[in-house]
């Protein structure tokens, strides 16, 4: 385990954002999208990375991204960085593992969310309206149970550290019109349903995701990352129950801890603790093995 990166700084390229984890520098007509080790929550980055998780949430996504060839193109044109521009050669150590150049699309200002099962906010919605994103569901689910299927449930997205926003599939429609938003509606609930059978048979439950999509010569591809522990709620299958809330492989231990020490989730986060950020580490590390055997990386 190298020492962690919590931040990138390459002087002679341009660096068009810094995201919550991501770092992504402009090339022209391409982007070099480095997974720092940076981890938020609530909409908060925190102060301490976790150690290799860049290099995990990396090497997790270009596993999905294959698997998900056959249904959608993607935006990746190489994680090698022997390929990459030569102005990034003497940066090879940080990039190796943690990075990925990928083609330039316009990127489609929706979260696309789907819930399989009702956790998190969808939870807190069906109790207090029966209801999420204006989808009405069975009366008497409990907390973390199964959806009698899939849905789709989109979001803002939103800059700055502000919350992404829940709303219904008529206001997604009329963001973008009806056609795209149909289209990711019915992309979404595919890559879902695929990658959450594959998940399932490795042992692990995804309970929701959110992908990003964006349009490329108008045509629809998948970009960011996709199915990792950072944008979806992975569940151990052996420790699965129904009606309370479960063990993790994504970053609700951070947030269970942050709860336990009733931070108001406003910034500046509070520091995490050394195990906390071991244990997180060992989470991420659990769920890229657990689904795709690799491990010796790291």
């Amino acid at each position: 385990m190298k020492e962690a990166v919590y931040k990138t700084n390459f002087p002679e390229a341009k660096l068009a954002k810094t995201g919550k984890v991501r770092d992504m520098y402009d090339l022209g007509d391409s982007f070099l999208m480095v997974a720092t080790d940076r981890i938020s929550a609530f909409d908060v980055i925190m102060p301490d990375p976790i150690p290799d998780k860049g290099k995990i949430l990396t090497r997790m996504s270009l596993f999905w991204f294959d698997v998900m060839k056959p249904l959608i193109p993607n935006h990746v044109i190489t994680a090698d960085v022997e390929d990459y521009p030569k102005l990034f050669f003497p940066y090879a150590e940080i990039l190796d593992g943690r990075s990925i150049w990928v083609k330039k699309a316009d990127a489609i200002p929706i979260e696309c969310v789907v819930r399989g099962y009702l956790s998190g906010s969808g939870w807190k919605s069906y109790q207090e309206s029966g209801e999420v994103c204006g989808i009405r569901l069975p009366a008497g689910l409990r907390e973390s149970d199964k959806l009698p299927e899939p849905i789709f449930t989109p979001a803002t997205k939103e800059e700055g550290g502000e919350h992404d926003i829940n709303i219904d599939f008529e206001t997604s429609a009329k963001m973008i019109g009806k056609e795209l938003a149909e289209k990711l509606r019915a992309m979404s609930l595919s890559i879902y349903k695929k990658g959450s059978e594959l998940a399932a048979e490795k042992g692990i439950i995804i309970a929701d995701t959110k992908f990003e999509f964006g349009l490329l010569n108008n045509e629809l591809i998948i970009i960011d990352e996709i199915l990792t522990p950072d944008s979806s709620r992975f569940w151990p299958k052996v420790s699965y129950r129904s009606g309370t809330s479960q063990e993790s492989f994504d970053k609700q231990y951070v947030r269970d801890y942050l709860i336990s020490i009733k931070w108001d989730k406003s910034p500046p986060a509070p520091s995490l603790p050394g195990d906390v950020i071991r244990d997180t580490r060992k989470k991420y590390l659990e769920a890229l093995t657990q689904l795709t055997g690799i491990s010796h990386a790291f």
